[in-house]
């Protein structure tokens, strides 16, 4: 392809120097005219650098030789060596500018290459003044014109405010003289997996952080490589699974489908095809999964979308099938392609690319907001991310600002390398913090297979759910700039619940907790994390809602349990006042319980006020532990 626009490129040169007479070709110096038909067969050998040097020549016996600027310019231009072009399109210009008026096309593209949209806009309209363009040189300029307008909007609306765009290629460690693309990452930024081709086959890798840095690639150990192509991959935050595109696999559904391997003790194991729900007789591809692991996104040119590619969820039932995939709509698709989608660790902003959005050129890379059930407007990530070129795939680690792409920049070691750069802040994710641990049995000390969910103090809305394994591990993420309420429930057993309150702010580490829990029998308690009073009130805060509802489902799936709700207090005050306070709270609770259909004969309430502290009353920190509410099994 690039020879054949070589080709036009110098032809239409040759064309012109019979259309201005200007430029009598009888009159350039014929060893010149000699050098420029030799760069000419050299140039369709595909040997730019070569021809170039010729060229050079050709103008050192002919300095006013424009054709050979000009296709100096030409091959520049498709080495996209922007500036370099630029030089040699301006020399042109300088020795006939109304000559070169033809030619303000390229140049304008090579301009917006470089980030000069002002300089570009300017060269298109020059360009659109030309009397009686061809309709295919108006669609073409029109476009490009759009292209140049939308970046000079979209500087003057993101001003990058001292943001300087830096990528650093990760280093011999992850790339080599082959092509490294996809890369994905777990949420403790510890696994680091790719797709390397090497000689026509693709292959995954792996490496993991150590000491300060990245270690050697290695192919992935276990059955997941095999003699196929396997590529376009997602890891779960937890590391446990691997889900990827196979194309041309035995017994697929279509020419690429999205299969599964989970982690084993031996390594990888065998793929598996994630069926006829997901998978079509079109191309699926660039999964991305959530990371609950309850949402899988991939791309897919099935019927009934709106375009080329469309992005699609799907979700996990309860039952571990997968539901039928949903399109992501009209915001999202449109009729270009959608591919690549990225599903942060935050669950709730998406990363994608899109030839259909506006943008600077080719394919752009995007993000969208979750907004309720739908998804708010993309954004543009803007220049220099995005450029005239067309962009790859982007993962964005929990922190929020550092991203992965692969890119072939002038500093590869081979083709495609794998880049990692920070993020402007205004199209950051949420940063993402995660808790993980093991829920167990508090008598046995046996894991438990448990539901563990993460809800939104402030809306209710359940932001994650998830399974542990079969051994009770599980991982879940913390978005910072929410308050959570954090809950583990197991039929059989009281539920346990926790608070994360990072609205104010983010903690320093991550969490790591190991929760027991108690069978359902007399005398078994747990402190209701979640239930909240004003200072110094005994009125229930709406955001007390969740927890609550966690007592009543309690008591709705164990007909004859009968609970006590006790309140207590910290030392502060006069304690016949906080025993009543103490008490009120406690009643509150079993009101609200009644309020819902709970019988009152199963439900009792005692105040304490500060007789029963379970830490010192001497520090804040000890009061707020103080300040509790419990619910304590009387019967079953």
């Amino acid at each position: 392809m690039m020879k054949k626009l070589i080709i036009i490129s110098m032809c239409a040169v040759l064309l012109c120097i019979t259309a201005k007479a200007q430029y009598d070709p009888d009159k350039v110096n014929k060893k010149a005219k000699a050098l420029f038909e030799k760069a000419y067969g050299i140039a369709m050998n595909g040997q730019y650098d070569e021809s170039i040097k010729t060229l050079q020549d050709a103008i050192k016996l002919e300095p006013r030789y424009l054709e050979a600027f000009l296709s100096i310019a030409g091959l520049y231009f498709e080495q996209k060596k922007y500036q370099s072009a630029i030089e040699y399109y301006e020399k042109s210009k300088a020795i006939d500018s109304s000559w070169f008026k033809d030619y303000n096309l390229p140049y304008s593209i090579n301009l917006a290459g470089v980030g000069q949209f002002d300089k570009a806009l300017k060269a298109i309209d020059d360009f659109l003044s030309i009397p009686n363009l061809n309709a295919q040189s108006l669609k073409a300029a029109n476009y490009r014109r759009q292209t140049y307008q939308f970046a000079i909007d979209y500087a003057n609306q993101h001003p990058l405010n001292g943001y300087r765009f830096e990528p650093q290629n990760m280093g011999d460690s992850i790339n080599s003289v082959y092509l490294e693309y996809f890369p994905t990452l777990t949420i403790d930024n510890k696994e680091f997996i790719f797709t390397r081709r090497v000689n026509g086959q693709e292959d995954f890798y792996g490496s993991k952080w150590e000491n300060g840095h990245w270690t050697k690639a290695q192919p992935l150990p276990g059955f997941i490589n095999s003699n196929q192509n396997e590529g376009a991959q997602t890891i779960s935050q937890d590391g446990q699974w691997l889900i990827f595109t196979g194309c041309n696999f035995p017994y697929g559904y279509g020419s690429c489908d999205l299969y599964i391997s989970y982690l084993t003790p031996e390594g990888w194991s065998k793929p598996e095809n994630m069926g006829n729900r997901i998978n079509t007789e079109a191309w699926e591809s660039a999964p991305s999964l959530s990371p609950d692991k309850r949402d899988l996104y991939f791309a897919s040119g099935r019927l009934g979308g709106y375009g080329g590619q469309d992005l699609y969820v799907c979700h996990q039932l309860p039952n571990g099938r997968w539901s039928d995939p949903e399109n992501l709509g009209p915001e999202i698709n449109t009729i270009g392609d959608e591919i690549a989608p990225f599903i942060h660790a935050d669950n709730q902003t998406l990363y994608f690319t899109s030839s259909g959005h506006l943008g600077y050129g080719g394919s752009d890379l995007f993000l969208a907001r979750k907004k309720g059930k739908g998804w708010e407007k993309p954004i543009n990530l803007g220049y220099p991310i995005n450029t005239i070129e067309n962009e790859g795939s982007l993962v964005i680690a929990a922190d929020g600002k550092t991203a992965y792409y692969n890119s072939d920049r002038n500093d590869t070691r081979g083709g495609t390398d794998l880049y990692t750069f920070q993020l402007r802040e205004d199209i950051r994710p949420a940063r993402t913090l995660w808790v993980k641990g093991k829920v167990y049995d508090k008598k046995t000390s046996k894991g438990l297979p448990s539901a563990v969910e993460l809800t939104d103090l402030s809306t209710s809305n359940v932001l994650s759910r998830v399974q542990t394994d079969g051994t009770g591990n599980y991982l879940i993420t913390l978005p910072v700039g929410k308050d959570y309420a954090f809950n583990v429930k197991r039929k059989g057993y009281l539920f346990f619940s926790e608070n994360f309150p990072l609205s104010q702010k983010a903690p320093d580490s991550t969490y790591s907790i190991d929760i027991p829990l108690q069978p359902i029998e007399a005398n078994a308690s747990i402190v209701l994390k979640n239930i909240f009073y004003d200072l110094g009130k005994f009125d229930l805060k709406p955001e007390s809602t969740i927890e609550l509802d966690n007592i009543f489902q309690l008591m709705k799936e164990n007909p004859t349990l009968k609970i006590q709700i006790s309140g207590h207090t910290d030392n502060i005050g006069k304690p016949a006042d906080n025993l009543t306070l103490s008490n009120n709270r406690a009643q509150a609770v079993v009101k609200y319980l009644v309020s819902k259909g709970i019988e009152v004969g199963r439900l009792t309430f005692k105040g304490f006020g500060a007789t029963k502290p379970v830490a010192d009353n001497a520090t804040e920190e000890g009061r707020a532990q103080n300040r509790r509410t419990e619910l304590q099994v009387i019967s079953q």
